[in-house]
């Protein structure tokens, strides 16, 4: 009789960049982090939450560093590799930037987790990298409770392209690259009420690797940029209204989600991470007058691998759009625009 297949989902407490900390504790936390030393080569720090650090070292060549990593989204070893060196590469492409090499973070528990579905795991990582030419030339692994994956990723990026999530100016029109639903997909299935369509979809959306970036960062007209991952759609908008400070309203009915995200949301599927996200910035976001929980847990719904959110000039929009459809982001669309006034987000 053979073993019944490994469910990762269930050897973890939560799932993707679900189980990551809630912005306001992860504030709270940070509160007494001693202030970095000043250096003028650091072109981008920890200060407004951007995706990556950038460091110069010229006037041509800046090197963009970042690292992710999360307990298991999918129950497939391999499919959870692939998603989590995705979502680890995001945000070198997220500063405009393009990845050189990976150092792999691995945490697993040895005495419980198959030796093959380890292999499975970094296998998935690997090919990844792999297809946008990307080495894996290390890294470090612990024997945790849990299992854990993720990438430290080195990119580089030309200074004067080099795009940060706090430089959106009023007017500028939002344009997010992918649908929301990846943590809506997770919690269905790891109630085993996820369709095989509905996986299919969680899975061609969260490895598309979002290259697409580096093309933005050299297109006039584009001004700010950053991914949607854990902290749900609004946090990520609120990162970048803050930074800039401005506001910013977005439509829902204007809101690209994946494939039957809406009937899994309105059926009642959802995960603490929104609910954690909603407590932590709700009181900076305006929701129209009824509008329904199901759809406010959308917007916070935290996303593993998620789109691009790109601020962009009126003129540019057009030309913006075609680029990330040229490169398969069929959702790509406007949501919304920057709007002068106090950091807050207006939902119509």
């Amino acid at each position: 009789m053979s073993e019944a297949p490994i469910r990762l989902t269930s050897m973890a407490h939560g799932g993707g960049c679900g189980c990551k900390l809630a912005p306001a504790v992860l504030q709270d936390i940070l509160r007494k982090m001693p202030a970095s030393v000043p250096c003028a080569d650091l072109l981008v720090g920890a200060e407004t939450s951007d995706d990556a650090a950038v460091y110069r070292l010229n006037d041509r060549q800046a090197i963009v560093a970042t690292t992710d990593f999360f307990t298991p989204v999918v129950d497939d070893p391999f499919d959870f590799g692939r998603i989590a060196a995705t979502n680890a590469l995001s945000d070198v492409y997220a500063m405009g930037g393009r990845p050189l090499f990976a150092l792999a973070l691995v945490g697993m528990p040895v005495s419980t987790m198959p030796v093959e579905a380890v292999q499975d795991i970094l296998a998935g990582g690997a090919s990844v990298c792999a297809g946008v030419g990307v080495p894996v030339v290390g890294g470090h692994s612990i024997d945790s409770p849990e299992p854990i994956y993720g990438l430290v990723a080195i990119g580089l990026v030309d200074p004067a392209r080099a795009l940060k999530n706090a430089t959106a100016r009023a007017g500028d029109r939002l344009i997010l690259t992918k649908g929301l639903g990846v943590g809506i997909f997770s919690a269905a299935l790891k109630k085993g009420e996820l369709e095989p369509d509905a996986y299919r979809a969680m899975i061609a959306s969260t490895t598309k690797l979002n290259a697409v970036g580096a093309d933005l960062a050299g297109l006039a007209g584009v001004h700010a940029m950053t991914d949607v991952t854990g902290f749900g759609l609004l946090g990520h908008l609120l990162e970048m209204c803050r930074g800039a400070g401005l506001g910013a309203e977005i439509a829902f009915d204007r809101t690209p989600l994946l494939p039957y995200a809406a009937a899994l949301a309105a059926a009642g599927h959802s995960t603490g991470a929104a609910a954690r996200n909603w407590a932590s910035y709700g009181h900076d976001v305006t929701l129209p007058a009824g509008m329904p929980s199901w759809r406010r847990g959308l917007l916070c719904d935290p996303q593993t691998s998620g789109g691009l959110l790109v601020a962009v000039a009126p003129e540019a929009e057009a030309a913006a759009l075609a680029l990330c459809r040229s490169a398969g982001f069929d959702q790509a669309c406007v949501l919304g625009r920057m709007l002068a006034g106090a950091p807050n987000v207006s939902v119509v």
